[in-house]
């Protein structure tokens, strides 16, 4: 082989590390890159020349500068660490579905509960109306409650699958419903299974998924969440036109809870939990395949050191929450979704459809529609930046851009402007708090607190913060419009507004970034300073 193709050459700008994909461009035997301290204008040049290194190094890269008073070894790896969310993928996507199944009856209900009405008998009664949609928020609420203790005891997996049970039932009931009480049943048993998985999917994901991409893979509950709303809203078109067509989209929503029943089959336990179980082996086998068998004796450690200070989670108490350090991530918790649902989202988004009346859009559903494709875009780009720019910076930004947007919304609503500038500045406004709502505030919140939640009390900690989510869902819910109509949209966005700014303090001051670093590591942290 002519020995000029053994030294290519790269160009780095000065004080630049090396780029290590040069160092990981040889397959056969190990280099050194030796960085001269010679600048050529302005720039380093840096060789690759064929080394002997000691027997040691065999299985490492080394990048050394010229004068050999510093080395940095890379794993031989390194090259493909940008692949390393992708054993992790298959079964934080199976979980995701979950979220799908959430997004889907979400939106189910919007254009068909008039079809429902009628043919059920309660057309015009706007309090059963609102029993049949709210009822799911009661379901969700009992789920969230016991998620916790379903977790510590059956660990994730087989939570899923008894979760699936309530999911698949109750869409089957509503969907053959023939009286009040089985749309109802079949509702709150929708809700309960909802309920259980608002906690069971993000702590499935954070002790699955590598500390590196964590927060990526975190990010696709909403996007799970935002495609089944868009998917919901998409096949209730026809129910505009087909008074029966509210039977098949409740039919169809009992299919991705049998794919979750099935796809669960295949995925991996939490190995976290496993350790806890004390199936030592089982949760080596699931480290080895999701994060790779050099992390296998590391991982293990970690997990059995934090077992061994802080107890089985398999033992875990509700009063465990109320002791430091699990107080104040309880408190966090809490605080995160009061604040999140109490800066409006629930409350835009049911207004919006007005909103875009207002411009012309007469048809609710494509209205609905164009709301679910902003927060999928949002949720999309939240996918992105979650493990460069860390969770805090995200909270920030996201309810600082809500708070500028309810403003806006505000001030278009009370100054003397032309009707339509007044329009178009609303629908400016919604759409960007509902972007930045999707960027932020609605995916970090439920990735944030599993990560801050010890190993112990993590299922209880995410049953009790998710419980007082479905709480403040259904005040938002229950009083928005009496509000709306008593003080007017303005005093009320404007509210909203304050929330916001108050949201984005909070985390200012209260959230301790978590990118970057394994569940133990933030929990050795956080009882320091108990």
């Amino acid at each position: 082989m002519n020995s000029l193709n053994l030294v290519p050459t790269l160009i780095v700008s000065p004080h630049s590390d090396p780029n290590p994909k040069l160092v990981s461009f040889f397959k056969d035997k190990p280099y050194t890159l030796i960085c001269s301290s010679r600048h050529l204008s302005n720039k380093l040049r840096v060789s690759a020349l064929k080394r002997d290194p000691p027997e040691s190094q065999q299985q490492t890269r080394s990048v050394a500068d010229d004068e050999g008073t510093e080395k940095l070894s890379l794993p031989q790896n390194a090259a493909n660490s940008d692949s390393g969310w992708l054993p992790a993928f298959p079964h934080v996507l199976v979980a995701s579905m979950s979220n799908f199944i959430f997004g889907y009856h979400i939106g189910v209900m919007n254009g068909p509960i008039v079809s429902i009405a009628r043919e059920l008998g309660f057309e015009g009664n706007s309090f059963i109306e609102g029993l049949v949609v709210s009822i799911f928020i009661a379901g969700a609420f009992i789920g969230s409650i016991s998620s916790g203790s379903l977790v510590d005891r059956f660990g994730c997996r087989l939570t899923f699958q008894i979760d699936s049970i309530p999911l698949i039932l109750g869409a089957i009931i509503s969907a053959q419903a023939h009286t009040l009480n089985e749309v109802i049943g079949g509702r709150f048993l929708v809700g309960l299974g909802i309920g259980v998985n608002t906690v069971l999917v993000p702590i499935y994901i954070s002790e699955v998924a590598p500390t590196k991409y964590r927060g990526a893979l975190g990010s696709l509950c909403q996007i799970g969440t935002c495609l089944g709303i868009i998917t919901s809203l998409f096949l209730g078109i026809p129910s505009e036109t087909d008074p029966h067509w509210w039977r098949t989209m409740l039919y169809i929503a009992s299919i991705p809870g049998i794919l979750v029943a099935l796809g669960i089959q295949f995925a991996v336990d939490s190995p976290r939990w496993l350790c806890k179980a004390g199936r030592i082996n089982d949760a080596k086998s699931v480290v080895r395949e999701l994060w790779g068998a050099s992390e296998v004796d590391t991982a293990i450690e970690e997990f059995q050191s934090v077992t061994k200070n802080d107890g089985s989670d398999l033992d875990s108490r509700w009063s465990d929450i109320l002791e430091e350090p699990h107080s104040r991530v309880t408190f966090i918790g809490g605080t995160l979704f009061v604040l999140q649902q109490f800066a409006g989202i629930n409350g835009v988004l049911y207004f919006s459809s007005l909103t875009f009346q207002e411009v012309g859009v007469e048809s609710s559903a494509l209205a609905s529609l164009f709301v679910g494709l902003t927060n999928f875009a949002g949720a999309l780009c939240a996918l992105y930046l979650i493990d460069r720019e860390g969770r805090q910076k995200l909270l920030i930004g996201s309810y600082v851009g809500m708070a500028i947007s309810m403003f806006l919304v505000a001030s278009a609503v009370i100054l003397p402007l032309d009707e339509q500038f007044s329009n178009n500045l609303s629908i400016l406004g919604t759409i960007m708090y509902i972007f930045c709502f999707a960027i932020g505030a609605g995916p970090v919140t439920g990735i944030i607190i599993p990560e801050l939640s010890s190993s112990r009390t993590r299922g209880k900690i995410m049953g009790f913060s998710f419980s007082t989510h479905w709480v403040c869902n259904f005040v938002v819910g229950l009083f928005f419009l009496e509000l709306v109509e008593k003080f007017g949209v303005a005093p009320v966005y404007a509210s909203f507004g304050a929330v916001s700014l108050l949201a984005a303090a909070f985390a200012y001051y209260f959230i301790v970034e978590t990118k970057g670093r394994s569940l133990e590591e933030i929990e050795r942290s956080l009882n320091l300073k108990a």
